[in-house]
């Protein structure tokens, strides 16, 4: 099978991107078919956008590491003037209308907000994951908590605050109950997540974001769970467990700075409703082949719905692997089943 790549784009995880793209295309490569990988915003040269030749070129090994810090996208843009404000590199739509099956291995950003699986559903090309709409929805915070709500799944109880300027940031600190998790209401990998305990941690947080559309949610205190599904079927559920602070971004991604335990300990029932949660969360949101849930049981043992993730990581400490191997599911068969499942997709327009 002739399978593309995408991976990297214009988003703050762009790393984490990279890393799980280039452990997919080792991993594809090892199962038989001929797999290129680009970056979806630098894109590929003309001169060397031959699909034949990126099949044979060797996977940047840097890729595969991520860096405790937040990508420079200023540094980026710069670097690539022919990008200018495109959010798709040169070549990259091309190439993609050229193979069997584009693996979105993208992370935030218009790789997981919709954008791109709608430029592919224009061309009439497989790819993997939740269709545009889908992914749009569950990138918004808001939506997919007012949905999941809807479908009877338990949340905490939230808001929205545009902080356009000083007067909104005195507004909110006057207003918003502390404690309280502050979120940028369409970031990933706990970018722009602030756990707020104190009035100066409320006002860094907001200062911070100046301009943006934020999530005021409840503090919910307990165990951070989440869950992963394939093909219809909940996972294996893992804990979290870090050693400082949250699961923030440096936590998620540096190994031994958090330990993950899956299946979970936890009983039974709750791993048996936490199921249920998911899978209504994903029919609400019309989610499709696989994506991961972040869940909190509290002291009293309730479990709260947080929020989703379409496109969840595929890097050497990501958890959907963790789970689906808990499954029985290898990482290389956790990939040729996301690629066939895909392929079974209808894609272009309606008859």
């Amino acid at each position: 099978m002739n399978i593309l790549v995408l991976a990297g784009g214009y988003s703050p995880e762009r790393n984490v991107s990279l890393s799980s793209g280039a452990m997919i295309a080792g991993a594809l490569r090892q199962n038989g078919h001929n797999v290129a990988i680009i970056d979806s915003y630098v894109g590929v040269r003309d001169e060397e956008a031959d699909i034949a030749q990126l099949y044979k070129k060797e996977i940047d090994e840097s890729w595969k590491t991520i860096s405790t810090a937040v990508p420079d996208l200023k540094a980026l843009k710069a670097a690539n003037p022919v990008c200018k404000n495109r959010m798709i590199g040169p070549n990259v739509l091309r190439l993609c209308r050229e193979v069997d099956v584009v693996f979105l291995a993208l992370h935030g950003g218009s790789g997981e907000d919709g954008r791109i699986p709608a430029a592919l559903d224009l061309m009439g090309v497989h790819y993997t994951g939740s269709d545009y709409l889908g992914s749009a929805l569950a990138m918004n915070k808001h939506l997919t908590k007012v949905l999941a709500k809807e479908a009877g799944v338990r949340v905490p109880d939230w808001e929205v605050r545009e902080i356009r300027d000083e007067d909104a940031i005195r507004t909110a600190m006057r207003e918003v109950t502390l404690p309280v998790v502050v979120k940028v209401i369409d970031g990933g990998s706990s970018i722009g997540v602030y756990i707020v305990k104190t009035v100066s941690e409320l006002r860094s947080a907001l200062e911070s974001n100046r301009g943006r559309r934020l999530i005021f949610e409840q503090y919910i205190e307990g165990r951070e769970i989440q869950m992963g599904f394939l093909n219809g079927k909940a996972l294996p559920s893992i804990e979290i467990i870090v050693n400082k602070e949250f699961y923030n971004y440096e936590n998620k991604y540096q190994k031994g700075l958090a330990y993950e335990q899956t299946p979970a300990d936890i009983l039974p029932s709750e791993e048996k409703e936490m199921g249920k949660m998911l899978l209504a969360v994903a029919h609400a949101l019309n989610l499709r082949v696989y994506s991961r849930a972040d869940f909190i049981i509290d002291k009293n043992g309730t479990i709260w719905f947080i929020e989703i993730n379409t496109l969840p990581g595929m890097t050497p400490t990501s958890l959907l692997p963790q789970e689906a191997e808990a499954a029985g599911v290898s990482f290389g068969e956790l990939c040729e089943q996301i690629v066939k499942q895909a392929l079974k997709e209808k894609v272009g327009t309606e008859e």
